[in-house]
């Protein structure tokens, strides 16, 4: 028995679904229909434009125009849908007209000058983002036009290196991180020093960073002194939080003299944990813990006592580390409850202190 056709109010889901082509068909059909509508709303885009500078439509002859058309010519243009080839652009007779939706000599569209900049900080060198972005942009792009486009990022970190800075964190976080940066010789291992700000408000920020040699006090003082002059003076600072580098504390003590330090308990545990025999370094450590964790800076002082009495018969090396520093540790119950876990580290976590790293400061 022949099948009956359905009437077009029969269909369902599963009938309209079985006329659709497999996804790879289905996207290599979507991506040129996505090319032409772009053009063709392109185009209409900047012949309106045109009609509106010359004050004239197609074939007007009205009084006061001013201008004349002549003609379009022809440009690549490189978007995320891929490469128009032959996208048309009207002209005037005079040559004045520029349409603000394609800028003079602009061959690319703005989002994929950002998507060449996303993939080479993504660590892809400039002579392969072409290839990668090709199957995508339906055009290559060459590592000299990668390179011009990234040039745009040295202007804009520039920029912000430069912008003024509002004096309103209660909190400074300061640290010297080990990062790996692009260089021409490869990839290597370079120092930065690190800002960060905690507002009144409770929100954490990236304050500025750069890069140095060492963390001496000739870099961070100069580090700080940029700080100060761009705006970040420190009368609403309540607390710095550092590591444990003496440069950083002695030019603290010339730029920010009044506001408490907070040493950080990472790096001060990491440096402790240095110090210990590697099956004691767990029940140490965990025992350590208990005096951040004290609900009052009295409590903190009993349980750094015991641990002491505890350790220093043991490890007497990681009980002078910590202790060298202890006041900077306890520095934190200062400040309001809600903020001892985001002050009493330079880190993002505490989580950290439950099994610090060998190899700290």
């Amino acid at each position: 028995m022949a099948s009956r056709t359905k009437l077009l109010t029969e269909l369902n889901l599963a009938d309209l679904w079985r006329e659709v082509k497999d996804p790879a068909t289905l996207w290599g059909d979507l991506t040129p229909q996505a090319q032409r509508t772009l053009k063709l709303l392109l185009q209409n885009r900047m012949h309106e434009e045109l009609a509106y500078y010359l004050r004239a439509p197609w074939y007007g002859r009205v009084p006061g125009r001013r201008g004349y058309r002549n003609g379009t010519y022809v440009r690549a243009l490189t978007t995320t849908w891929g490469t128009i080839p032959d996208l048309e652009i009207p002209r005037t007779r005079d040559g004045a007209f520029t349409p603000s939706v394609l800028p003079r000599y602009q061959r690319r569209m703005r989002d994929v000058d950002c998507l060449i900049q996303a993939v080479f900080l993504a660590g892809v060198s400039t002579r392969r983002v072409g290839r990668t972005l090709a199957e995508l942009l339906g055009d290559t792009v060459s590592a000299s036009t990668v390179s011009s486009v990234t040039r745009t990022l040295d202007h804009a970190v520039a920029a912000w290196h430069r912008r003024p800075l509002h004096d309103e964190y209660r909190y400074l976080l300061l640290d010297g991180l080990s990062l790996r940066v692009k260089t021409p010789d490869g990839a290597k291992r370079r120092l930065i020093l690190v800002a960060y700000g905690i507002t009144q408000d409770g929100r954490r920020r990236l304050i500025d960073y750069r890069l140095a040699r060492t963390e001496s006090q000739a870099a961070w003082e100069g580090f700080l002194i940029n700080l100060a002059a761009r705006g970040l003076v420190g009368e609403r600072l309540a607390l710095i939080t550092t590591d444990g580098h003496r440069g950083l504390h002695t030019a603290l003590e010339l730029v920010y003299p009044t506001v408490p330090r907070q040493a950080c308990w990472v790096h001060v545990l990491r440096n402790v944990a240095q110090r210990l025999r590697v099956r004691d370094r767990e029940r140490c450590l965990a025992l350590a813990r208990r005096i951040y964790e004290a609900r009052s800076r009295t409590a903190a002082e009993t349980a750094l006592r015991q641990w002491v009495q505890a350790w220093a018969p043991i490890a007497p090396a990681a009980v002078a580390c910590l202790q060298r520093e202890w006041e900077a540790l306890l520095a934190f119950y200062v400040v309001p409850t809600r903020d001892w876990r985001r002050v009493r580290t330079t880190d993002e976590s505490v989580k950290t202190l439950a099994a610090p790293e060998v190899g700290g400061s």
